[in-house]
């Protein structure tokens, strides 16, 4: 894909719907498995008036390792960039991965507002806490090259997914995640996802939140835990998922697919535990 500043394809012409927020976290722009054009066209297709980038949007701990920076990463940048220059309210919560830009809470950068923590009020009154996450994460705040390893190991997964889906491809067959496969069958795995969310909505309810966004563990989910409300964003590198704010202040999770022109998401929506599904 090239550069945004040459595409004639702008927001104006591209919107399919517009939201009042959106939430993405997880792109982990710097790595090959970061799903850059599939975020393009997303983004494309979906204006907001506030944009929360909730952590590990460039990926230090990889890039310090091997620089991996290809067009259509700058492309991201270029593009939130220009949202920002727009109107459009962004933040940048950083992650763990993107900590080196946790030097920079309160400054602002392009329009790009950096801040460890806020607090988002929604068009119906709730408050959402929105973090990433890594200092519920045990391994990251008490083992951190344990967390180096497993990033390591997940990296080499992604890759063996990389060549495992070109000949899926071939074969006809949809996209298919590997290491989302292994964290459902692993227990420990299971236990850890389910530890986290329980952690992060007991602290939101300390705090007298109505509910949290989060991401850092890569598994979009929306749920009420004990009467808080927990969501989790997911990633742009397996899931291909955000969270959305409509103008009533409902929300929805979005798992974007994009084959060629043909573009559909699946919607979860907070209102009732049924899914929809609808292609654009």
């Amino acid at each position: 894909m090239g550069s945004i500043e040459h595409d004639g394809n702008d927001d104006e012409s591209a919107v399919r719907k517009r939201y009042r927020t959106i939430f993405i976290s997880d792109l982990h722009l710097g790595t090959p498995g970061c799903q850059a054009n599939a975020l393009l066209d997303f983004l494309k297709a979906h204006p907001s008036e506030r944009l929360y980038l909730v952590g590990d949007i460039i990926d230090g701990w990889q890039l310090r390792r091997k620089w991996y920076w290809p067009q259509a990463h700058n492309d991201v940048v270029q593009k939130l960039l220009k949202r920002a220059r727009k109107g459009c309210k962004i933040i940048f919560v950083p992650g763990n991965h993107d900590e080196f830009a946790r030097g920079f809470i309160g400054h602002q950068f392009g329009g790009i507002v950096v801040m460890e923590e806020v607090v988002h009020m929604t068009a119906d009154g709730r408050q959402l806490w929105v973090i990433h996450g890594d200092y519920f994460d045990a391994v990251v705040q008490c083992a951190k090259w344990l967390a180096y390893l497993g990033d390591n190991l997940y990296e080499f997964t992604l890759k063996l997914n990389r060549h495992l889906n070109r000949l899926r491809a071939r074969m006809g067959l949809p996209y298919w995640s590997l290491s989302a496969y292994l964290k459902q069958k692993v227990k420990t795995a299971l236990n850890y996802v389910t530890d986290f969310e329980v952690a992060v909505a007991k602290e939101a309810r300390r705090r007298g939140h109505q509910g949290v966004v989060c991401g850092h563990i890569h598994r979009a989910e929306m749920r009420e835990i004990d009467g808080i409300l927990y969501c989790n964003d997911g990633d742009w590198v397996e899931s291909r998922t955000a969270l959305v704010e409509n103008f009533d202040g409902s929300l929805e999770l979005l798992h974007w697919h994009s084959d060629s022109d043909l573009s559909s998401f699946v919607v979860t929506r907070t209102q009732n535990s049924t899914q929809a599904t609808a292609t654009l």
